[in-house]
């Protein structure tokens, strides 16, 4: 059996069983097309005559060409995935990943911004067009919330409340509801307003930020934005959008937020995710007690 005769239906449970994001869909997709074009090859091909040594010598070849071992280890949890898959359905009566080792990665301490560069980041978008005034909106609700790029593309105009300045933000597991502050609802307040009904002549179009054709905002054209905007605003660090959610979080439990509440708002399963900007925030001190204290 090839892998693309079953690699659809995989995709489906996933989806509907597991109940992946798109995302996820698609990271799934390309580790196992590539993991197929290696059995081709090698070999004829057919996923259920893979064994362990097979898994090892993909990963092997894998590091030989240099991927990253955070690459290397969402390719190994794609191909658990998929033959937890395979032998749930019958297709295998054995699972040749079940000793299939991920590499140990380094946990680095995420890039973060000061509060000095959010600011001029923020202030970027300066003029009153109706672009400006989505692109102002969309940086200050990302920062005022740290939710996902994904999650901030799909938000759909139902899911703002500005009376009480939340969101109601979902991914595949559940809802949470993120507070935003007075910077972020004025903002919003103008996009609304003055802009978004320029950008969107559907009246049924219920997606809070579009493209100025009025589809949906991709997440590479919000990625390309923000590098706009930082190097307008001087920033010599390489961020991303993400660099907003961590800055976001770091930013929270440097100004004395307690780690669950952070946990709640950034929607991290396991607290164990959110303890490093905990960790960030003891190496600042440390660093401030070393330069400053006499005696450090």
């Amino acid at each position: 059996m090839k892998i693309e005769n079953v690699l659809d239906e995989f995709i489906t449970y996933m989806k509907d069983v597991k109940k992946t994001s798109t995302n996820t869909e698609m990271s799934y997709k390309r580790d196992l097309d590539k993991f197929g074009k290696y059995l081709e090859l090698h070999g004829n091909g057919d996923v259920t005559k893979v064994t362990l040594t097979t898994l090892q010598s993909y990963v092997l070849d894998l590091e030989k060409n240099h991927f990253a071992a955070a690459t290397v280890s969402r390719n190994i949890a794609s191909i658990k995935a998929f033959y937890h898959f395979m032998l749930r359905s019958h297709y295998i009566m054995d699972d040749p990943s079940d000793g299939l080792k991920a590499p140990h990665i380094d946990k680095k301490m995420p890039e973060i911004l000061s509060t000095d560069e959010v600011n001029r980041l923020l202030d970027q978008p300066r003029g009153n067009t109706p672009k400006d005034l989505r692109d102002r909106a969309m940086l200050e609700l990302l920062y005022a919330t740290g939710i996902r790029v994904s999650e901030l593309i799909n938000l759909k105009v139902s899911d703002v409340n500005l009376q009480v300045s939340y969101i109601m933000c979902r991914d595949s597991r559940k809802e949470r509801v993120i507070p935003f502050g007075a910077p972020a609802k004025r903002a919003l307040t103008d996009y609304l307003k003055n802009a978004r009904n320029l950008m969107v002549s559907d009246g049924e179009n219920d997606t809070l930020f579009t493209n100025c054709s009025g589809q949906p905002m991709s997440r590479q054209g919000f990625w390309k934005l923000v590098k706009y905007y930082a190097r307008k605003a001087g920033i010599t660090s390489d961020i991303t959008p993400h660099t907003l959610r961590h800055s976001f979080a770091a930013h929270l439990v440097e100004n004395g937020a307690d780690l669950r509440s952070v946990q709640e708002m950034l929607g991290h399963s396991d607290i164990s995710t959110t303890q490093i900007y905990a960790n960030m925030t003891q190496n600042k001190l440390r660093e401030v007690y070393a330069k400053n204290f006499p005696r450090g």
